[in-house]
């Protein structure tokens, strides 16, 4: 039975034990969790009892006589996930020498541009050692090679890539990332623009992009700003006539993103030196001041020319909940690792890992975590509203569903309802502004819609009681979502199928544009479904403190006949 001896360095820290945690479960891996302090090492590998790996704590100094200490402790390969690799200095990659010469294999997760480019210098000797060197084992740039792959499989041309990676706010940060990028915000570094490579400066130039993988609840628009990763060397190396390549970040909490963007033009400006000095007080803002979602994503988009000769804009979705999404920047280390084990190791050479996964190789570290992905693609407007804002998750709704949304002109439909309206005066005018009808049973109900440029109006009447709204596709901070306006309001949901149904999420809201807070907002209970092939509504909205405004619930068909899909 085929076994590997893994060294880890930094194997008791945020990415090395990440790492440890992705692979334990495998017995043929015996792991040196390695470090400078063997106590430390020796604690880490005592709380892990449950693992089928074999865990042994050893003691290793990068400053130290590095040759000498692999050669006692005799791995097959080495991971470095130590770092900050931005500062390793004049023996920045003794690490990789010695690892050639004895011939061991070597991955790390730097996420240097500079670090992982010099990687390449070593590729004739490891050619001639049998091993393989690769570097930037990590999201960027691994991931994101592997999704720009995907979209850009059947382009003619690749113009743009973009991408960014948003950390849900309660993710342990290590104090080496964060060395790191206090290090290099606001200072020049090399990319891709307009075809040429020109200068960038770390987080003084942002994005806004929502993550949002068809048919789930996206995450909130995220404001990023310029890093400095691997990707904007190593992705034009692989698509050579890219014109433009930008890689982001969503630091949160917001308040010290903001701050940092300050700072870093400060840096721009040569107002200061570098941020170095508030790597500490960053780190503990991060460890300590946490807020919103336990969620976070990751996306890349490619815009180019399809093979039809048209514009083609596409982007990858990754979305994770809780604790599974810090997982992700040391999974391309446990795939390689996990291949290499079944006997399909990287080819022998020295360079950025670009070329050495795929999205497929993702799969089995995703499988039974909170982990989802998906792909958009620009949509015509002519293309109906619900199917733009779904994109590929417009085909698993049921028949009856997507016939009720399948409006490119005017299209009414007639049923019957039951309505519920709360008591007391306040939500009685309440109901009464928005038009919404009064209780009743069996009510008669027609809902008339017409689509304007996109737009979709719908015209509800229950009875004799008659009123509309506006349904729209979301943009900036409601983009991906679907939007519907009652007068000087506007609601922004998620569009989620879950089985037979289709639940619309209330996400925000908005007076006059501007936002309004959701402990304020009304409560909704809103989706569709299917019962015996016809097609059902539910709605029910209450504020709070005041409880039920109105619920209302039945049933539709098209007026040219019921239209019973499958």
């Amino acid at each position: 039975m085929k076994t590997l001896k893994i060294l880890i360095v930094g194997g008791y820290g945020i990415f090395g034990g990440r790492i440890v945690e992705l692979l334990e479960s495998e017995p043929r891996f015996t792991i040196l969790v390695a470090g400078r302090s063997i106590d430390k090492a020796s604690t880490y590998c005592a709380t892990r009892g449950h693992a089928k790996s074999r865990l042994v704590p050893a003691a290793f100094d990068r400053n130290g006589d590095v040759r000498g200490q692999l050669a006692a402790l005799k791995p097959d390969i080495l991971v470095d996930a130590s770092g900050p690799f931005q500062a390793y200095g004049e023996r920045r990659y003794e690490l990789i020498q010695s690892c050639i010469a004895l011939r061991i294999h070597y991955l790390d997760l730097a996420d240097g541009s500079d670090f992982v480019a010099g990687v390449g210098a070593f590729d004739e000797a490891a050619r001639a050692a049998k091993v393989y060197v690769l570097s930037g084992v990590s999201s960027f740039p691994v991931l994101t090679a592997a999704a720009v792959r995907r979209l850009s499989s059947d382009m003619r041309r690749v113009d743009t890539i973009r991408g960014g990676i948003a950390p849900s706010p309660f993710a342990v940060v290590g104090e080496n990332v964060i060395r790191a990028i206090s290090g290099y915000a606001g200072r020049r570094i090399e990319m891709r623009r307009n075809g040429a490579v020109t200068a960038g400066y770390p987080f003084t130039e942002q994005m806004r992009f929502t993550i949002a993988p068809p048919g789930y609840v996206p995450l909130r628009s995220t404001l990023f700003s310029l890093v400095d990763v691997p990707d904007l060397r190593a992705l034009p190396d692989l698509w050579p006539d890219v014109k433009d390549v930008w890689m982001g970040a969503g630091p949160v909490p917001s308040l010290l993103h903001r701050a940092l963007i300050g700072f870093a033009w400060l840096v721009r400006l040569r107002l200061l030196p570098s941020l170095s000095f508030l790597a500490g007080p960053i780190h503990f803002v991060i460890g300590h001041v946490r807020w919103g979602e336990h969620r976070g994503g990751m996306f890349i988009e490619v815009v180019g020319i399809d093979a039809s000769g048209a514009a083609a804009t596409r982007s990858w979705h990754l979305l994770a909940e809780g604790e599974d999404g810090p997982l992700i920047p040391s999974m391309a280390v446990a795939a390689i690792l996990r291949k290499t084990l079944l006997g399909v190791a990287p080819q022998p050479g020295a360079r950025a890992a670009v070329r050495d996964l795929e999205l497929e190789d993702y799969d089995a570290l995703f499988a039974g975590r909170t982990i989802v992905t998906g792909f958009r693609e620009t949509a015509p407007l002519r293309t109906p509203l619900y199917a733009r804002v779904l994109a590929t998750a417009w085909d698993r709704l049921p028949g009856p569903i997507r016939d009720m949304h399948d409006v490119t002109g005017n299209l009414e439909a007639e049923g019957r309802a039951d309505i519920d309206r709360g008591r007391g005066a306040l939500a009685s005018m309440v109901a009464a502004i928005f038009g919404f009808p009064k209780a009743g049973r069996d009510v008669p109900v027609k809902v008339q819609f017409k689509v304007s440029n996109g737009t979709e109006i719908w015209t509800r009447t229950f009875g004799a009681r008659r009123f509309s709204s506006k349904q729209f596709e979301g943009a900036g901070r409601s983009e991906r979502l679907l939007c519907e306006r009652f007068g000087l309001l506007t609601f922004a949901m998620a569009l989620v199928p879950q089985g037979e149904r289709l639940n619309l999420v209330l996400r925000r809201w908005t007076c006059f544009g501007i936002p309004l807070p959701m402990w304020l907002c009304p409560r909704s209970n809103s989706y569709e479904t299917v019962e015996d092939g016809r097609f059902r509504f539910h709605v029910e909205i209450s504020l709070p403190e005041l409880g039920l405004i109105v619920h209302y619930r039945g049933w539709l068909v098209p007026s040219d006949g019921p239209k019973i899909s499958s």
